[in-house]
């Protein structure tokens, strides 16, 4: 299992969208508050259909407190845009924290500061990022290959 982290999510149809890709991969989601939407905000269902109650997922009032609970700082992986390391030089292990920032500015520089492993998903210079479903996606399609064929 990995897991798979929203800081402050904004747009509950990425957020319905990850946690039916995590349903489907085996994975737990964890969303650190604040979102921009209610949990049961019809989108967010909508984007996860039926598969939000099959969900395992786990949530946080603030990045500190999801930080006290991590066993193993050094299995963080940060995804930002702004990084120069592609997440295709990583070697991924079961466990791992696989973390995406807030859809309007990413992740905030004390959360970049906290950890070390900080990653980008190559792409053309003519747009900024990805959508996080996608990037989530990305990455989450990475590792299992990573994991389930060696």
């Amino acid at each position: 299992m990995l897991n798979i982290v929203l800081v402050e999510p904004e747009i509950p149809n990425n957020t319905g969208n990850i946690g039916r890709l995590c349903v489907g991969t085996g994975n737990r989601l964890h969303l650190i508050k604040p979102y921009g939407f209610e949990i049961t905000d019809k989108n967010l269902k909508r984007s996860g259909l039926d598969y939000w109650v099959h969900l395992d997922w786990k949530e946080y009032s603030n990045v500190d407190e999801w930080i006290a609970q991590i066993p193993d700082q050094s299995r963080v992986f940060l995804f930002s845009s702004k990084s120069d390391k592609s997440y295709y030089e990583a070697e991924f292990k079961e466990g791992d924290w696989l973390v995406f920032g807030k859809e309007s500015i990413g992740l905030s520089e004390e959360v970049m500061n906290t950890f070390e492993n900080h990653l980008t998903i190559p792409m053309s210079d003519k747009i900024r990022s990805y959508n996080i479903a996608n990037s989530v996606a990305f990455v989450v399609g990475e590792a299992r290959r990573q994991l389930w064929f060696k």
